[in-house]
């Protein structure tokens, strides 16, 4: 296992274990992040890392990490064979951030921190012996990482739709509520959120739309005589476009906006 410090993404690398002589694809490159603004793009999704956090990176796609000005990470170079997981399952972690403060994650990152700091380990039979038990670490974060991009039917499945349901609820007059931004904020990946969903017989974005549209049909029934325009509702309430709202809304419930108003007085 190889670490190197890297001040910049141009920097040179330094190594603190040696390794065979063998070509870079035998090994997955996790970083973590020590000191500075560093963020990893993945999905169309930009994620600035914290201190701590970890990244699974291909150093042939310098374009998933972003550095801005002085900053510090630390890369580790795992090998690929020691993890027991195939090259297809490896690349569905390719680009993830993962949290250094909860979990199995924070257990990574603190051991790592850690094996890094102790210069002395460096080419002692002791600290290969700790890069070892560091790759099975590693090992166990991947298989988790992996667990979490295959929903089932277990109550984890259950309650993390509940949570994610409840975040809808609490966002739906954010125009920029999305699959990406949802999937970002319960710090899974676009593409489990949309099984989750589908679980439900239904789509995050059917779900989003439907809720928003449950809203407005409450709001314009109690303001017929008195309150917001039916424009005024559609945009409070997420719809950016009057015209879209009012086909939705007519789609949805067999009338338009406005007639629904008049219906209620």
């Amino acid at each position: 296992m190889i670490d190197s410090v890297m001040p910049r993404d141009t920097a040179p690398v330094r190594r603190l274990f040696r390794l065979p002589d063998t070509t870079d694809d035998a090994f997955l490159h996790l970083g973590l992040h020590v000191q500075g603004s560093v963020s990893v793009t993945r999905g169309g999704t930009q994620v600035f890392l914290a201190p701590g956090d970890l990244v699974f990176h291909d150093p042939a796609r310098r374009d998933h990490l972003r550095f801005s000005g002085p900053c510090r990470l630390t890369v580790f170079r795992v090998p690929r064979g020691h993890l027991g997981v195939s090259p297809s399952d490896l690349h569905r972690v390719m680009g993830r951030r993962v949290r250094g403060d909860e979990g199995v994650g924070a257990l990574v990152s603190h051991f790592l921190s850690a094996l890094a700091a102790e210069t002395d380990f460096r080419r002692s039979r002791t600290g290969h012996r700790l890069a070892r038990s560091a790759v099975d670490l590693v090992a166990v974060l991947v298989t988790q990482l992996l667990g979490e991009e295959t929903p089932d039917a277990s109550d984890v499945g259950s309650e993390t739709v509940s949570r994610i349901q409840a975040f809808i609820e609490a966002h739906l007059t954010d125009p920029d509520l999305s699959p990406e931004s949802i999937a970002l904020a319960h710090h899974i990946s676009v593409r489990y959120l949309h099984k989750l969903f589908q679980q439900e017989g239904t789509t995050v974005g059917q779900w989003i739309r439907r809720r928003r549209l449950d809203a407005c049909r409450r709001e314009l029934g109690r303001s017929a005589n008195r309150g917001p325009s039916v424009a005024a509702v559609a945009q409070r309430w997420g719809f950016s476009s009057p015209s879209h709202f009012s086909r939705t809304f007519r789609d949805a419930y067999g009338m338009s906006p406005s007639a629904w108003q008049s219906s209620t007085r």
